[in-house]
């Protein structure tokens, strides 16, 4: 299915939203409406990308927000940037949840409250709000602050290189040195800010494709349990447009309570 989207407010301030919409323009969660898979059996997955490579500003599908729209994080009143320009593009797995009263047993900590996150490695730059179907390479098993951050890799099917890299060892022989990279900005983008370099489970080592499909199932459950309502869902907007749960809204609802002319 394609999606559209609308924003409103202006880039870099406090006012912007971007809301998505179905083919027919029915106002749709990124979180919950769109699906995890764009070829489940071909095993090809609809990354929503927020944070384009080469920016900064911290975007995420913003999971208290009616909707879910995608904002610029804000902390201490003050719009979010990272000091370290993304080397890749960033961005989420919709229909996946990282459980906060789930402890991983390798990383023995907690999940953190959010979708999962995504690398894609693809040459090209993504645009904010854009639906881009990728292969899934591996996973680091980041722990941000005691809690575990999955980044899974991948790389976009259109990419020329697309072909070539079907597991995690291919990434290093087709791109020499992107690994390092991706590792040494995940774990270092937050110490000009004061804080202390992120840590990994698995001694810093990227696990494979099949590790990061088993991680990817086990958070695709585990936010099917939230959107019908068998887990807590602390700070999380659950209501959505599309499929069959207890907070599935009405078209006519969900227009009623986003205002696109801000």
């Amino acid at each position: 299915m394609a999606y559209t989207t609308r924003s409103v407010g202006q880039p870099d301030t406090l006012d912007y939203k971007m809301y998505f919409f179905d083919k027919d323009g029915t106002p749709v969660s990124a979180f919950h409406d769109i699906p995890l898979w764009a070829n489940q059996e071909k095993k090809i997955a609809n990354m929503v990308v927020e944070i384009p490579k080469g920016t900064q500003a911290k975007l995420e599908i913003n999971k208290g927000e009616y909707l879910n729209a995608i904002k610029q994080d804000v902390k201490n009143g003050k719009l979010r940037y990272v000091a370290l320009k993304y080397p890749f593009n960033y961005g989420a797995f919709p229909q996946t949840w990282e459980n906060p009263a789930v402890v991983h047993p390798d990383t023995k900590a907690k999940g953190d409250n959010d979708p999962l996150d995504v690398v894609d490695i693809s040459a090209s730059t993504g645009k904010t709000g854009e639906i881009r179907h990728v292969k899934i390479l591996g996973t680091y098993a980041m722990i941000d602050e005691g809690e575990t951050d999955w980044k899974i890799l991948c790389i976009d099917v259109n990419d020329p290189h697309a072909d070539k890299l079907n597991d995690l060892e291919d990434i290093e022989k087709v791109f020499p040195g992107k690994l390092k990279e991706v590792f040494e900005f995940l774990r270092d983008y937050k110490i000009p800010d004061g804080k202390p370099a992120n840590k990994f489970a698995y001694n810093d080592v990227p696990q494979n494709k099949a590790f990061a499909y088993k991680v990817i199932a086990e958070t695709a459950e585990e936010w099917h349990k939230l959107v019908h309502n068998k887990a807590e869902s602390k700070g999380i907007s659950v209501v959505h447009t599309h499929g069959d749960t207890p907070n599935k809204i009405s078209r006519s609802e969900a227009e009623s309570k986003i205002n696109l002319k801000a």
